[in-house]
Parts: structure tokens; sequence; C-alpha cells
């Protein structure tokens, strides 16, 4: 077992990035190391944004950032009313008993707002 996982990804600017993730978010940043910031999502569970000083990224829809909370509704209100992009509003997901509804961040990257409708650990 582990002490705490950080999921690392780059993004063309940090400064946008800390907008989303500090202030739309309400994520604390924890560590600035220049090029590099740490925001803490829960206890023991980090998300890490590193400057990428090589042009455009493509977004991959193959990560996806999910944070896990009983006020999916408020959230995708707060987000949608803010003007970051959402896919559609919360919808119930019957095959994986899941709440949920897609954002993007600043770069694209796919952000999942959830809630599982069945006990989860």
């Amino acid at each position: 077992m582990f002490d705490s996982h950080i999921l690392f990804f780059p993004v063309i600017d940090l400064a946008r990035s800390y907008q989303f993730y500090s202030q739309i978010l309400g994520l604390k940043l924890v560590l600035d190391q220049g090029g590099i910031q740490i925001y803490q999502v829960a206890p023991g569970a980090f998300v890490g944004l590193c400057q990428h000083e090589q042009g455009p990224l493509a977004a991959d829809d193959r990560l996806i950032l999910t944070l896990v909370t009983t006020e999916v509704d408020q959230w995708y209100e707060r987000l949608a009313t803010g003007g970051v992009s959402v896919d559609a509003p919360p919808r119930e997901n019957p095959r994986y008993r899941i709440y949920h509804f897609f954002a993007r961040d600043p770069d694209g990257y796919r952000v999942e707002i959830q809630r599982f409708l069945h006990p989860f650990p």
C-alpha cells in the first residue's frame, strides 16, 4: 500500500491552469516549484501540473481526472456558469452505477465530476 499518489500531466500555461484548479475547483496548491505545481485533491491524492515548453499539446481523452463528490449538481452549475466547457448536464450511468458529467480544463483534459450510486471504499 502507498501513502499517496500524484497524477502529473503537462499544461501550456501554468497561470491559466492555476485559475482553473485553484480558483474554480478550489484545490489547495501545496507545492509550487516554478515549472511544476502540485494540488491536493483529497488526503493522499494530488494532481501535478508541469509547464510544457514545446508548443501546443493534443488533449488525450484516455486521461481523465475524476473528482468524487456528493455535490455533482452544484459542481455542474458552478462550472457551467463559470465559463468552463462541459459536455452535458449530470446524468446517471446505469452500467457503472454513477451520476456524473464531464468538463474540460484549460488544456482540454477531461475532468469528470461523479458520485457513486453504490457503496465505495
